[in-house]
């Protein structure tokens, strides 16, 4: 509810295709795509945007849907919260299915949608660490029918970015046909929000272990040498397990990674984390050793 009416938006166009909404976007280049808009009527009602003009895209089926290609799963960046939450679809992609069914509220997940999840890139963003330990990429599409591919971690990290009348029409994401986990740890910000998050996937093809931890930073953190590091100790022609001791250095190696102690003082002597950011970097430990946990398990 807001205690203002917003002003109406002076154009709203309401494409069928990819291509349209492409055009619409190249003639309007001060027009907003619009989809489930969980994040653009926030904004709006907060005073944040005062959108000039919106494209509309629900009315684009092409990217509400997925199909298979070349060992990945081409999901379309329409694709909702609620629908990826289905066992259909947590049988193809487990954490993303996990991370979409913890998105909030019903009202959130039956409006949400992938893309604007990615475009949006709020750190609390539950499908961010999920695709960025999946090392997934962005399908774009531009005018005149153009795609190009760039990597999701690109586009949050603002090492790519979209060019003016470009929109995310799907993701990439590879099969691993192996254990994947996405867990996260909610605070008191708001309904289901992530506090932080772990998505752990396996990659028996490359016997490696991809982890990513969200909503702690700007956006999702890759611990790289953690996973190095406990790859080196798994058996993967064997049962995968690993003892307890293992796991719980894993979770505090992936935490020390990602939330690091502060630099020394001039005498050489570290302060000590403040309370909440140690609580914080327990909470990752934690969430990462359960994740690789139950990935092993």
């Amino acid at each position: 509810m807001t205690t203002h009416a917003p002003q109406a938006a002076q154009a709203v166009t309401l494409p069928g295709s990819l291509d349209e909404a492409v055009a619409a976007l190249a003639a309007m280049p001060w027009a907003v795509p619009v989809a489930g808009g969980t994040d653009l009527m926030a904004a709006v009602n907060s005073g944040q945007l005062r959108p000039a003009a919106l494209v509309g895209l629900g009315r684009i089926s092409e990217i509400r849907g997925w199909q298979y290609q070349d060992g990945h799963a081409l999901l379309g960046a329409g694709l909702t919260h609620a629908r990826m939450g289905r066992p259909d679809f947590a049988a193809l992609i487990p954490a993303l299915a996990a991370a979409a069914r913890a998105a909030g509220p019903p009202q959130i997940r039956n409006a949400g949608t992938l893309g604007g999840n990615i475009a949006t890139a709020a750190p609390t963003g539950d499908a961010l660490p999920v695709l960025a330990a999946l090392e997934a990429a962005l399908v774009i599409a531009g005018p005149d029918g153009a795609r190009r591919e760039m990597p999701v971690s690109h586009l949050l990290a603002g090492m790519e970015m979209l060019r003016p009348g470009e929109l995310i029409g799907f993701v990439r994401v590879p099969l691993l046909h192996a254990p994947q986990v996405f867990l996260k740890a909610t605070g008191r910000t708001g309904p289901g929000r992530a506090a932080a998050s772990v998505a752990l996937v396996l990659d028996p093809a490359r016997r490696g272990v991809r982890c990513a931890v969200g909503a702690i930073a700007p956006m999702p953190l890759r611990p790289l040498d953690a996973e190095a590091w406990v790859a080196g100790l798994i058996d993967w022609d064997g049962e995968r397990t690993l003892v307890p001791e293992a796991l719980q250095a894993f979770g505090e190696y992936v935490a020390a990674a990602c939330i690091p102690d502060p630099a020394p003082e001039v005498d050489g002597s570290v302060p000590p984390l403040p309370p909440a950011v140690l609580h914080l970097r327990r909470t990752v430990a934690a969430l990462a050793r359960r994740a690789l946990g139950r990935a092993l398990s």
